[in-house]
């Protein structure tokens, strides 16, 4: 072979070889382990008091975000304040005390009957039963159609016609209220038939909550002499059984103590430019939230009071590490396209703060060509990276070298009776129309060294396994960066229910 023949078959050997065997010193590489332990143990500190949305802690773990992003030297994004992209909260706290009577049954706040919204002094008025107190101009279904709910209680069951599962009642219930409202009643009720029991239930919308503030919850749309509430059969299954079919019921209703307060959150967004001249104008979105759920009640979880602190070391400061690992070695070599790097607010309590990004993006998300996400419940092999929604995005080659250059593999779709893709934040731009998906932390099932920590005030950094996340957040790195660097965008698999979003967004053709 003569010297240019071997040349030619080097280069040809060199050019047939795996991306990520030929970057080897790409910044992830070296990216330093005690580095980002000082993140996740700062981060899931007591300091931080559980960083819930709208509260210090919160903040706190804002403005470290927003400092290691200036040091890593990311842009700031047009629209935003500094580093941050506010989010306005309305918190909304249950009336103290409620009551019910239908007919002779009676119901109590906190016992057999959960107010959540609305005031009202003593009122007796009729109850009317109105099925499940939905209209659809698509199907033309309406349950109030030849209905006087006027200045009456609407009983109604819980979800839609078209489902009783639970985030399908949970996500039916604003617009439940404001067809109520806009029928003149005074009050919705839904009767309590979901499958986890009542006192769970009770426990965990007994107390403050947050929406966005410009959402159908806003004062203007929601008076707050309109009430809404759950209640639990119980002995009066026979009064509500004569309610449902349609004999008359007399109503009296009282509640106090119902309040709104404005709140204040921020998502904190940098970004850094592309190198390809072609490419550095489509965007490669990463995405983490930062908040946890709190201190004591508002945990929902066991706590005592030498421990009242839920830290989130799981859920989610090892994403939010593994964000800041992605700063850090992006920014030191960036892609051919430009990155967006987004730490979310308000993801415990309804994923609203990437649904307030996604609703009001800073970069227009037709330029954003996917979301990669990192959350997760925990881990229980850490030999694994999990993927939620592995197989949907055309991307599964570069996962799978993302992971396994660090010694991980990959398992796809975990738990898929948990509905995990729709449970995180890569959800608010799927239903845009971005692809998108979740790495998470190596969970296969939820079993109980998950129970053991989710939500729990034992999820702390002295659990956690530095020698795992580390090589977490390199596969979570390494993953964006050859997805980033791909020549064809990302797009919906043929047949996923997001692919129409997608089309639209991008005015795609079929």
């Amino acid at each position: 072979m003569n010297r240019n023949t071997l040349m030619l078959a080097t280069v040809a050997l060199f050019l047939s070889l795996p991306l990520f065997a030929q970057d080897s010193a790409a910044p992830e590489f070296n990216l330093e382990k005690s580095e980002l332990e000082a993140h996740l143990r700062f981060l899931a500190s007591d300091a931080l008091e559980g960083r819930r949305t709208g509260e210090r802690g919160n903040d706190m773990a804002a403005a470290y975000l927003s400092a290691q992003y200036a040091a890593y030297g990311l842009k700031t994004v047009p629209g935003a304040q500094g580093y941050y992209q506010p989010v306005p909260f309305e918190a909304i706290t249950p009336p103290a005390a409620a009551s019910l009577m239908l007919n002779k049954s009676a119901f109590q706040q906190g016992d057999n009957l959960l107010i959540m919204t609305g005031n009202i002094p003593a009122t007796k008025t009729d109850a009317v039963f109105a099925n499940f107190g939905w209209a659809d101009e698509e199907t033309g279904h309406n349950d109030y159609k030849g209905l006087d709910v006027k200045g009456k209680v609407v009983v109604v069951l819980p979800g839609t016609p078209e489902g009783q599962a639970p985030l399908v009642v949970f996500n039916a219930m604003k617009k439940k209220r404001q067809l109520a409202m806009e029928n003149g009643a005074v009050a919705l009720i839904e009767l309590y038939r979901l499958q986890f029991p009542w006192e769970f239930f009770l426990s965990y919308f007994n107390k403050e909550s947050l929406s966005l503030a410009d959402d159908m919850e806003s004062t203007a749309e929601a008076p707050s002499n309109f009430v809404y509430g759950w209640l639990k059969e119980g002995d009066a299954e026979e009064s509500i059984k004569r309610l449902t079919e349609g004999k008359r019921a007399k109503a009296e209703l009282s509640s106090k103590g119902f309040s709104r307060r404005t709140v204040m959150s921020n998502n904190v967004i940098g970004m850094i430019e592309g190198t390809d001249p072609e490419l550095k104008d489509e965007y490669m979105l990463l995405t983490a939230h930062y908040d946890h759920v709190g201190m004591g009640k508002n945990g929902g979880g066991a706590y005592t009071a030498e421990d009242s602190i839920f830290n989130g070391a799981r859920d989610n400061a090892m994403g939010t590490t593994a964000l800041l690992g992605a700063v850090k070695s992006l920014s030191q070599k960036p892609p051919r396209r430009s990155v967006i790097f987004l730490a979310v607010t308000g993801e415990e309590i309804g994923l609203l703060g990437s649904q307030y990004y996604a609703e009001t993006p800073l970069i227009p998300l037709e330029q954003t060509v996917f979301n990669l996400n990192t959350d997760g419940a925990g881990y229980n092999d850490a030999t694994y990276v999990s993927v939620i929604g592995y197989g949907r995005t055309g991307t599964d080659s570069s996962i799978d070298a993302g992971a396994n250059i660090f010694g991980l593999d990959v398992f796809p779709n975990p738990a898929p009776e948990q509905n995990l893709f729709d449970r995180s934040d890569n959800a608010s731009f799927a239903k845009k129309g971005v692809p998108a998906l979740c790495l998470s932390p190596g969970l296969t099932s939820f079993d109980d060294e998950i129970g053991k920590y989710y939500h729990q005030v034992t999820d702390n950094p002295d659990t956690i396994d530095f020698n795992y996340l580390h090589k977490y957040t390199q596969a979570f790195i390494r993953t964006a960066r050859l997805i980033a660097d791909e020549d064809a965008r990302p797009f919906w698999e043929a047949g996923d229910k997001y692919e129409e979003a997608g089309m639209k967004l991008y005015q795609k053709k079929p």
